[in-house]
């Protein structure tokens, strides 16, 4: 019988492999035990499932502080705003000094929100709206400090009211700016239609309060208003939220230019701020308000009667505001716009037509109700669509734009009745809304989604999204010889 025995290389051989055995057999346990933390457990997946719930905005205190804020602030601008040129007719009697100084604050303010949107995009936010606050309340406590002492020059009058529009012009985007960083995304077309009713209610009562102040004593208005900044610089210290911006990349560079890059890469934002400034120069508030005022007088109204008929008039943007949130809730966007746009040229053909006084004021007031709805929607789509660090330049860009838009409108519309006459005036308002009216017929504003859909979809110092993927898919399409020197491009 013959045995058959392994000879000593083999055994050799079988001792080495039964010693590398163990080793194979680890190897698996061992990538199993690094994968296992990787498969999240099950009280941890349904603790990443039921995320913290969303606040509802009321209960969102830091949002509430900052446009509790913002709502001191707006209400003291205001107060002020109606005591300078009735503190410059008592002083020195000239209408055309007060009309030189609002215009000065109209032009400071418009061409300060370039940098100030700037700003809000290097520095933190809520410091510079406390910089800016606290500018205007030495200003303006100095200032009713030197009416008290019958120190009234219209130099020093002219100074003040150019410096408060100054913290005014830097201030407003970024207190629009911060919304963003407040609020999540689903809740940013709620908190812009909150803020219009803090714009419209100051807007309504600030003027009575600066004029019955102002009647109560010289002082008085810019003395309250001092106060008025100090209580919002106070509120927004109440912010817990961090509001510093995003910090610079390498070789990043925040250019002041580059919100108006995005507003002209962005179709959607750039047709509406287009409709805005066509409907800013045709209907601005002043502008309106001055032929409803000129077209009263020729028809021999008294003071007491113009005076309702533009509380008529105003009466439609509080209302406006007022219905801001439930209006965009319950229509589609591409609806609210088109309605908006449109809602100018037909309202001016009627203003040309009509006859009587009230119905003036009833159709500038449904004009001005369109205001605060659409004014909400498209800060909500900027909001959305743009990256926070993006945020002040762009709405830098668009305040400049809409703002600067208003003394063209204001100055023809005088030149104009001048010249023809009520009709004439409210037929080029028409033809000016009509054409400003025209891009929101664009497939773009037809078939708008909502708001939240467009969470930072434009891109900063980039392509935007259509043309990055028109390039991708040409790029899909061309010869495959092409893609080594594409390489050999991206490599050097």
């Amino acid at each position: 019988m013959t045995v058959s025995q392994t000879p000593p290389d083999s055994v050799a051989d079988a001792e080495r492999k039964e010693q590398e055995r163990p080793e194979r057999t680890e190897e698996p346990e061992q990538t199993k035990q690094t994968e296992k933390p990787e498969k999240p457990e099950q009280g941890e997946k349904s603790g990443q499932e039921e995320q913290q719930p969303e606040k509802p905005l009321l209960k969102n205190l830091d949002f509430q502080a900052l446009w509790t804020s913002e709502a001191f602030a707006a209400l003291a601008k205001e107060t002020a705003e109606v005591a300078y040129p009735l503190l410059i007719l008592s002083s020195t009697g000239s209408a055309f000094y007060a009309g030189a100084v609002g215009s000065a604050q109209l032009i400071t303010a418009s061409l300060l929100s370039i940098p100030g949107g700037t700003l809000a995009d290097r520095m933190d936010r809520r410091l510079l709206m406390i910089i800016c606050n606290v500018v205007r309340v030495v200003l303006l406590g100095l200032f009713g400090a030197l009416i008290l002492a019958d120190q009234t020059h219209p130099a020093l009058i002219f100074g003040i009211a150019v410096g408060s529009a100054a913290c005014l012009g830097i201030s407003n985007p970024t207190g629009l700016a911060a919304i963003k960083q407040l609020v999540p995304p689903s809740q940013l077309t709620q908190a812009t239609a909150q803020n219009q009713i803090r714009y419209f209610a100051a807007t309504m009562g600030g003027p009575p309060v600066g004029g019955t102040l102002f009647g109560v004593a010289r002082a008085f208005p810019f003395l309250s208003a001092a106060v008025g900044f100090l209580v919002s610089t106070v509120l927004l210290l109440f912010i817990r939220k961090p509001m510093k911006v995003e910090q610079l990349a390498p070789g990043e560079k925040r250019n002041t230019a580059e919100g108006f890059r995005i507003l002209a890469r962005q179709p959607v934002l750039r047709l509406l701020i287009v409709w805005i400034m066509g409907s800013n120069m045709a209907f601005t508030h002043s502008g309106v308000f001055l032929a409803l005022i000129a077209t009263a007088e020729s028809r021999g109204a008294s003071a007491g009667f113009t005076g309702m008929l533009l509380s008529i008039a105003g009466v439609g943007g509080l209302v406006g505001s007022l219905i801001a949130g439930p209006v965009i809730k319950r229509f589609a966007p591409s609806k609210l716009f088109l309605t908006a746009a449109w809602i100018g040229p037909v309202a001016a053909v009627l203003l040309a037509n009509v006859s009587g006084l009230v119905p003036l004021g009833i159709i500038v007031a449904c004009v001005f109700l369109r205001g605060p709805i659409t004014s909400a929607l498209f800060l909500a789509y900027l909001a959305a669509m743009v990256p926070d660090k993006a945020q002040g330049r762009v709405l830098g860009a668009v305040m400049f734009m809409s703002m600067i838009a208003a003394p063209v409108g204001v100055f023809a519309i005088g030149t104009i009745f001048d010249q023809a006459g009520p009709v004439w005036v409210f037929t080029v308002m028409a033809v000016v809304s009509g054409l400003a009216a025209l891009p929101t017929l664009s497939p773009r504003i037809r078939n708008l989604a909502p708001p939240e859909t467009y969470a930072d979809t434009v891109s900063v110092d980039a392509k935007p999204a259509d043309e990055a993927s028109a390039d991708t898919t040409a790029s899909a399409t061309e010869p495959s010889d092409k893609a080594p020197a594409d390489n050999e491009g991206e490599t050097r």
